[in-house]
């Protein structure tokens, strides 16, 4: 099985100061991060408010997505490299979560970055990404309706934590959700009319250009989100 391991990062800005950095880097960062030895894929993403899908941009939050040929190449990248220690330098707070890749379907910008290393462990907590460049034409129904899918996710006793990130606004977004367990995973997916609803549209409008869906086993965390470790180890 694969070697390879996904890290997610958040970065929470607490000023406008920080905030305007943050944006910046949005653009600047590729210079350093398309040459980081070890690293096959990564995409920088800006964050939505509220939960889910979301065209208001959070300006306070973005994400750092990286896939890595080992653990030991991510780690030298978080404990060395002058891009990180800027990146912890201006963050209020900063999260990144280790994890191993269980499933994926789709494509992100053509290609297919998650390589399966870790069979189930429906016990232990499940992290998945959903990912979608939306058709042009299709852009005023999808947001009219599908922001209304993740209404059941407030409050749900099964999500750690979840946030809209994307890469171009409006267009190309994506969900990270962090969840307790398999069993808290599956019963949003069927439980949820809401979720259900959305699902059925989508296959019957056919909004997508391109999508992705992944699912991660996370096995170790680094830093807080909101004061909090997201995981319970």
């Amino acid at each position: 099985m694969s070697e390879q391991i996904t890290t997610i990062s958040f970065f929470k800005y607490s000023t406008f100061k920080t905030k305007l950095w943050g944006f910046k880097m949005m653009q600047f960062a590729h210079k350093d991060l398309s040459k980081v030895e070890g690293q096959s894929f990564y995409r920088l993403l800006g964050s939505g408010k509220g939960l889910g899908f979301n065209p208001l941009p959070d300006w306070s939050t973005y994400s750092l997505l990286q896939v890595w040929d080992s653990e030991a190449a991510a780690n030298e990248f978080f404990s060395t490299s002058d891009i990180m220690r800027r990146y912890q330098k201006n963050s209020s707070e900063l999260l990144t979560l280790y994890m191993r890749n269980i499933s994926a379907g789709g494509t992100w910008v053509g290609k297919t970055p998650f390589e399966k290393a870790a069979e189930l462990d429906p016990s232990q907590p499940i992290a998945v990404i959903t990912r979608a460049t939306i058709k042009l034409n299709w852009l005023l129904l999808f947001w009219k309706y599908v922001p209304t899918s993740h209404e059941t996710l407030a409050g749900n006793e099964g999500l750690i934590y979840t946030k809209g990130v994307g890469e171009v606004p409006i267009v190309q977004m994506a969900t990270f959700s962090l969840w307790k367990d398999f069993e808290s995973v599956k019963k949003f997916a069927y439980n949820s009319k809401q979720h259900q609803e959305a699902i059925r549209r989508t296959r019957k409008n056919d909004w997508y250009k391109e999508e992705l869906f992944a699912r991660f086993q996370p096995y170790k965390s680094t830093g807080t989100w909101e004061g909090k470790e997201l995981l319970p180890y």
